[in-house]
């Protein structure tokens, strides 16, 4: 594989949300490469923090109702957005594959928490980029109900839910421009 190719495939990561998927499933052997291109992600230590539940067919049901019966019970009438609620009923619902994303902490602390944090965002953007060369649509999101514990996941006393990759297949066959300032206003050197 060239540089060209590789430096391609990032520059074309973007976020496609469920809005712009096709009913059209994903099929099983994308999933696991997927999973297995964010099982590649750098970890210090070799902790390999992340752990992923993939919600699919029924199970996205399942998490529609979770997610939107967690919103409605934690935003009183005076808080509540009738929006919001939609969004966490009807994402899962348009989505092909939703993959929470977990952060599974050394259970003897080795590194720093941020670093474990930091490996398992790595493994998304490794899923976020197959993906996009892939031609999906997929984008990452940190709901609050899926953040955290949320009881849906079952999770271990050492992990925590740092939000859901949503999947799907879409028909967008665009890259959409990217707002980013110029990288020189972020660097200094010294030296």
């Amino acid at each position: 594989m060239s540089v060209k190719t590789v430096f391609q495939a990032i520059r074309q990561r973007q976020s496609v949300f469920p809005n712009l998927y096709t009913e059209e499933l994903i099929n099983e052997e994308k999933i696991q490469a997927l999973l297995e291109l964010a099982n590649t992600a750098p970890t210090h230590r070799l902790t390999e923090p992340w752990r992923f539940v993939v919600f699919k067919g029924k199970g996205r049901e399942k998490l529609s109702q979770f997610m939107s019966g967690e919103y409605r019970k934690n935003n009183p009438d005076s808080t509540f957005s009738e929006v919001k609620f939609q969004k966490r009923k009807v994402k899962p619902l348009q989505s092909s594959h939703i993959i929470a994303v977990i952060m599974h902490r050394d259970p003897q602390e080795r590194v720093p928490e941020w670093e474990e944090i930091a490996a398992v965002s790595c493994a998304v953007q490794n899923m976020w980029i197959g993906a996009c060369a892939m031609g999906l649509g997929c984008y990452w999101s940190s709901p609050g109900e899926m953040v955290g514990r949320p009881e849906i996941l079952e999770l271990q006393r050492n992990e925590r839910a740092l939000g859901l990759f949503y999947l799907g297949n879409t028909t967008l066959d665009q890259v959409l421009p990217k707002v980013r300032q110029p990288i020189d206003s972020k660097v200094r050197y010294i030296g």
